[in-house]
């Protein structure tokens, strides 16, 4: 491929964006590859009735069957299954969700935008389980500084350590009457209320606020359609010179060449790239320590019982509030370590399988509770363990002809034990709060249905138990860089993506300074 590039970006989502955001506002020419096409709005959407839909909005069958998300009005968006299978033990299903557009997931994304603190980056120290961050909460800081402007994040300042205090919008938004009643419940318990941090903006997406900028400075020059099958090295330094990529639509195989690579693909395709690509696997833990986030969806049902009947309840009902983790900070519980948060939201309606009726009798009752919904989502740490892990299953190919991923993961005692805390803690907040439970339930949903799909790459200090440096550089080929979620070794309950951009920002200015110095 012509061109002579400093910097070659695979990828284009929060990681990617990010890096071509930083490195072309310092003037580094930037090749961006991604594996999908660029979103023509007017071209790719339209309005149809359910009827003109050949599967009546259900979607095709067997394109998307761990996809939940996915449906027959959105399924151009979603990476189809059947042109990129990977594999699991029946025992142990694992739902990988991908996007393949230029924007990645930031294109779908639910915009919760949570710091970390060193509750997680110093874990080790907290609990004794795992491994530390090879960087402290104070290193990256300064990044969130950054990032959180850029994204727009809107939120409340709390003083919560869990979830530190950052460059926000202020959210001067009012709680409902009823988001009050569960707020002061909770906090009569020493648990703490906020409202969620979120981005905001049209999408607030790598594709509207990461990328512009960059193509217009002329540094970043981005080549859609573009499955990278390998990352390639010099045979005289081992150090990496580029990637081949196969065209997506003729199946032309082409080269790229750079002189510093950037891997952010999505934690584990760049994961399967480097497997693919037999490099930067010295200490063997590439691919270990899968972990997520579990998710356990609709965990209580409540109802609000001056609801009942109300077509117009304006201050008893509408919007949420979140809750961070409450458990393990200052004391210790006796059967799990870490802990979870909690998605809550006030108003809509009761869902049919929680109605214990049927016919006219339904529809009488579903009236009466139209808007007489309380309802929360936990989200819970996930321990990395070394046995949960992904590998190069050589039996199974895309369709382009790269080797697709085996993946192994599974939950353990320490997040069912979670899930069971945070089902009846709910459910006791709500009853204090007046609410009637019609329901509740510990189900966490398979392992990577959250989309927080992290680690395999970990960073870390020894060279000999992770893959990456504090910089999110190879140990051991200095100009490569994988800058994405499998970048963590340990993460909390919070939605990581914030994350992922400031330390992708952070290993942007090193790779630049050491580019300047002629390290690189």
């Amino acid at each position: 491929m012509v061109g002579n590039y400093d910097v070659l970006i695979i990828g284009s989502g929060a990681s990617g964006g990010t890096v071509a955001y930083t490195l072309t506002k310092k003037g580094i020419s930037c090749l961006m590859l991604d594996a999908g096409p660029v979103i023509d709005y007017a071209r790719d959407r339209a309005l149809k009735k359910v009827y003109e839909l050949p599967y009546r909005g259900f979607g095709t069958p067997g394109r998307f069957p761990h996809v939940t998300q996915a449906s027959e009005f959105n399924e151009n968006l979603w990476a189809d299954e059947k042109q990129n299978p990977y594999t699991y033990d029946p025992n142990d299903p694992y739902y990988w969700v991908r996007v393949r557009l230029v924007g990645g997931k930031t294109l779908l994304w639910g915009r919760a935008s949570w710091r970390m603190s060193n509750f997680e980056f110093r874990c080790k120290d907290h609990d004794g389980f795992g491994e530390n961050w090879p960087l402290s909460y104070e290193d990256l800081a300064p990044y969130y500084d950054k990032m959180e402007p850029i994204l727009r994040v809107a939120g409340r300042k709390e003083g919560l350590p869990q979830i530190p205090d950052g460059v926000f919008l202020e959210d001067t938004s009012r709680d409902s009457e009823s988001v009050s009643r569960f707020n002061d419940a909770a906090r009569a318990r020493a648990i703490a209320t906020t409202k969620s941090r979120r981005a905001t903006g049209t999408l607030a997406s790598s594709l509207n606020l990461l990328l512009p900028p960059a193509i217009e400075s002329g540094y970043l020059t981005v080549v859609a359609n573009a499955v990278v099958s390998r990352i390639t090295t010099d045979p005289n330094t081992g150090l990496a010179n580029g990637a081949t990529f196969i065209d997506r639509r003729s199946r032309r195989e082409m080269h790229a060449k750079a002189r510093v690579v950037v891997v952010g693909a999505s934690t584990l395709e760049s994961t399967r790239l480097l497997l693919n690509s037999g490099l930067a696997n010295s200490s063997g833990m590439l691919g270990r320590y899968l972990f997520d986030q579990f998710y356990v969806k609709d965990c209580v049902e409540a109802v609000v019982p001056e609801a009942r009947g109300k077509r117009n309840a304006y201050r008893l009902m509408g919007g949420g509030g979140y809750i961070p983790q409450f458990r393990n900070l200052h004391t210790k519980e006796k059967n799990f370590i870490r802990g979870y948060a909690v998605d809550y939201g006030s108003g809509g309606a009761v869902p049919a399988r929680y109605i214990s009726a049927y016919g006219e009798e339904l529809e009488r009752q579903a009236a009466q509770l139209s808007n007489a919904r309380f309802s929360m989502t936990v989200m819970g740490a996930v321990l990395p363990r070394h046995e949960n892990f992904v590998s190069i299953d050589k039996r199974v190919q895309d369709a382009w002809g790269i080797p697709a991923l085996h993946i192994r993961a599974h939950y353990t005692d320490n997040e069912f034990k979670m899930a069971e805390d945070a089902m009846n803690t709910l459910d006791e907040i709500c009853r204090a709060s007046g609410f009637e439970v019609i329901a509740k339930h510990p189900h966490m949903v398979p392992p990577g249905e959250s989309i927080h799909e992290l680690g395999t790459c970990r960073m870390g200090h020894d060279p000999k138990t992770s893959v990456l440096n504090k910089w999110n550089q190879s140990h051991d080929i200095k100009n490569l860089f994988v800058v994405d979620g499998s970048s963590f070794p340990s993460g909390g309950p919070q939605n990581p993506t914030l994350t992922i951009t400031a330390l992708s920002m952070r290993a942007s200015d090193y790779m630049a300074e050491q580019m300047r110095s002629r390290n690189l």
